[in-house]
């Protein structure tokens, strides 16, 4: 019997994250054949170029999609979903998969959403349901319709889906496969690399061994207009704190130019020295650095997802993840530098929060790949080429 060929296509350096062990239990599969698709930021240095990483672990790439339109605003974001409408829909026809595979709710979600629908491939939606503060919630919510599979991380997730219409057979709570990740890290906690001799980044030399914080923010596409002033208080709240941090740079949304500008602007003006850069580390390894933090601060949906799994306490600044679920780790904040350190300050005292399993309990990854094998599909494939 042939075997199923899975088409996963990855968009942003999250998503890899986001789909990490799925892409191993689909590999290893014996009902299964893995194609994966690398396609816009993810293939771009200045956002870590998540594709070395991808390769580094074992993965082979079947195809490369370069789609990423310069302007970080919602007019290149719009033409950069249609044109990887147009180049993900060539792929598609080359490879020929029996079931497609999105991530989660950036624009470039939407991309191989169309473009899989269109064709008639079945589509599998990992991560739907959810509700968010930002433009990802409408896209989240437009893939699911367009999808045939839903593997969403949580019951209220679930919920939300079927509400919309979609058939109860088709919708599975698997869990986030980023918890399968996090999960690992209890085996090996300790920070077993130097961040700086790895990742290199750019900045001020941090003593390893001290207290640190982790900083991730975006830009919110809904406000991108204010992404350099948002930025900017989570700045000046971080040099009050004088605690060394690792910051990470923002993604491709609308108003990262914004973001990066503010950063770039501090970090010459201010010449910050217990602050420093990175574009991106590799998803154990990022886990680790945040797990032996004191602190995440920012709007990432690490801080909602993994950091709730491990334990990790949250400073979450602003809109980015309003209405996601949450554990007890997180305490949201506006964009206000005094707010921002008040919270930093009493998160850091609380320590560690106990686990807190509603992102899934570490098993997402195989329990896609065996759905993905076994459930049936929308479409007959010899009819759609």
């Amino acid at each position: 019997m042939a075997k199923r060929k899975v088409c996963v296509v990855i968009t942003a350096r999250p998503s890899y994250s986001r789909i990490k062990t799925a892409l191993t239990a689909i590999q290893n599969h014996p009902g299964l054949e893995l194609q994966l698709v690398v396609a816009a930021s993810a293939l771009l240095d200045r956002y870590g170029t998540a594709s070395k990483y991808i390769e580094n672990d074992g993965f082979n790439i079947t195809s490369k999609v370069f789609m990423v339109l310069e302007g970080e605003n919602p007019t290149s974001m719009a033409k950069t979903t249609g044109l990887g409408v147009m180049e993900l829909a060539t792929v598609f026809y080359n490879i020929q998969p029996d079931v497609v595979v999105t991530v989660a709710d950036r624009f470039e979600t939407m991309a191989t959403a169309i473009a899989a629908s269109y064709m008639n491939i079945p589509l599998a939606h990992v991560q739907g349901g959810e509700v968010t503060g930002n433009i990802d919630e409408k896209v989240r919510h437009a893939v699911t319709k367009l999808a045939d599979l839903h593997f969403v991380a949580s019951a209220k997730a679930a919920e939300r889906v079927i509400k919309m219409g979609e058939d109860p057979e088709t919708v599975f709570v698997t869990g986030c496969p980023s918890i399968d990740l996090a999960k690992e890290i209890f085996g090996n906690p300790v920070l077993d690399f130097d961040p700086f001799e790895k990742y290199a980044g750019v900045g001020a030399n941090i003593n390893g061994n001290s207290d640190y914080v982790v900083v991730m923010q975006h830009p919110v596409t809904t406000e991108y207009g204010m992404a350099r002033k948002h930025v900017e208080e989570t700045l000046y709240a971080i040099r009050e704190l004088d605690m060394p941090a690792y910051w990470f740079w923002p993604n491709v949304d609308a108003g990262a130019d914004g973001t990066s500008n503010g950063i770039r602007a501090f970090r010459e003006r201010e010449k910050p020295e217990h602050i420093h850069f990175f574009k991106n580390m590799e998803p154990i390894d990022f886990l680790k650095l945040l797990y032996n933090s004191k602190a995440l601060i920012g709007n990432s949906s690490v801080g909602v997802r993994e950091c709730c799994y491990l334990g990790i306490p949250v400073v979450n600044i602003g809109s980015r993840q309003a209405g996601r679920d949450r554990g007890m780790n997180v305490l949201d904040v506006n964009y206000d530098r005094a707010e921002i350190k008040v919270a930093i300050n009493s998160q850091i005292s609380n320590g560690h929060y106990d686990l807190d399993d509603i992102y899934g309990k570490g098993d997402a990854g195989l329990q896609i790949a065996e759905l993905l094998a076994t459930c049936e599909l929308k479409f007959d494939k010899k009819l759609m080429y």
